[in-house]
């Protein structure tokens, strides 16, 4: 897939909230620094499209983008923020759930996980509430320009045996890196082969 217009159409904190235009939409999440915002503006070829930041938890809304005219790509807040104010999480986890959960556009969320680390028990909980759900999901590792390829691969393997222990399957699964543009041909492929079935 090439992606030939990507703008900002919108921001909200609840479904019933989000642009009129109804499309299939492919949205992104995973922990608060994981590398979201410059994936997303890499997929998009568009380095300002998405806010990125050092300072995690910078994204508290959900945010669609219109590319091609025919699909959305969404950008969801992070989870997992520790320094944030329990009464703030559980303002970010109902716009997370109230969006996983109602919106029927929704066609696949994208989960990343970061390449250098174990995946973590908030990954693997939020995973496991997908799968209660029914939600289609696949990761993305990130980072993985960070170490070795060898050390990446290593750690993916590790991260696949610890899914197993919760998961008799597991879902697709993609390797990134937003400075070197891996992955991007690939995720993009993937999105393009679900449209196709709509």
């Amino acid at each position: 897939m090439k992606i030939t217009d990507a703008k900002f159409a919108g921001s909200c904190t609840r479904v019933s909230s989000k642009p009129g235009r109804r499309l299939p939409e492919f949205a992104f999440i995973g922990r608060s620094n994981v590398g979201k915002s410059s994936l997303i503006n890499m997929l998009t070829g568009n380095g300002r499209l998405a806010m990125t930041s050092s300072t995690p938890g910078k994204t508290k809304l959900i945010n669609h983008f219109l590319i091609n005219d025919s699909w959305y790509l969404v950008d969801l807040p992070g989870y997992g923020y520790a320094r944030m104010g329990r009464d703030s999480r559980d303002e970010l986890q109902k716009i997370i759930s109230d969006y996983i959960l109602s919106s029927e556009e929704l066609v696949c969320l994208f989960v990343l996980v970061d390449s250098r680390h174990d995946i973590m028990r908030s990954d693997l909980d939020f995973l496991a509430g997908l799968g209660e759900n029914g939600v289609p999901f696949a990761i993305i590792f990130t980072k993985c320009d960070k170490q070795s390829a060898t050390a990446t691969a290593a750690q993916i393997e590790k991260d696949k045996e610890l899914l197993l222990r919760e998961w008799e399957e597991l879902p697709p699964m993609f390797t990134s890196s937003s400075a070197k543009k891996t992955g991007r041909e690939q995720i993009l492929d993937y999105i393009e082969s679900l449209l196709s079935v709509k």
